[in-house]
């Protein structure tokens, strides 16, 4: 499931990319114009740009906008950083793997393989649709 912080990251990216000639946007514009918290989402806007997906300018005219073009951010670099894993279970994790502590044999775990086939086609969808998609 989406975090909330996902969510709202996703609603803030968008509102970005559609006001793009407005750049740089004022975080209090897009709180507003988002119906985000001010406070929650200046967390999200600098995990964003910590993350490289995002700018900002300091001062006069100052605001976030978006460092990258909108076809070359993946759904699944945004839910990684808000949400983590996009794998059910750790054991099928790309990034975060860990040894399921109730799995006696992972070679032998039919879940394992199902959740591995979920996690495949899951990452070719999230890898393959971008914040260009969403708007």
């Amino acid at each position: 499931m989406l975090s909330k912080k996902t969510k709202y990251a996703f609603q803030a990216l968008i509102y970005l990319n559609k006001n793009r000639d407005q750049s740089p946007i004022l975080i209090s514009t897009i709180a507003s114009s988002t119906n985000i918290s001010k406070k929650f989402l200046e967390n999200i806007l600098l995990d964003l740009k910590k993350a490289g997906i995002l700018g900002s300018k300091m001062g006069k005219g100052g605001g976030y906008f978006l460092m990258k073009d909108p076809e070359n951010i993946p759904m699944a670099s945004v839910i990684r950083l808000f949400s983590g894993p996009i794998a059910l279970v750790p054991c099928v994790s790309i990034n975060y793997y860990e040894r399921c502590s109730d799995c006696a044999d992972e070679e032998t775990c039919k879940l394992h393989d199902v959740m591995l086939d979920v996690r495949d086609q899951s990452l070719r969808i999230l890898e393959g649709k971008t914040l260009a998609d969403l708007c």
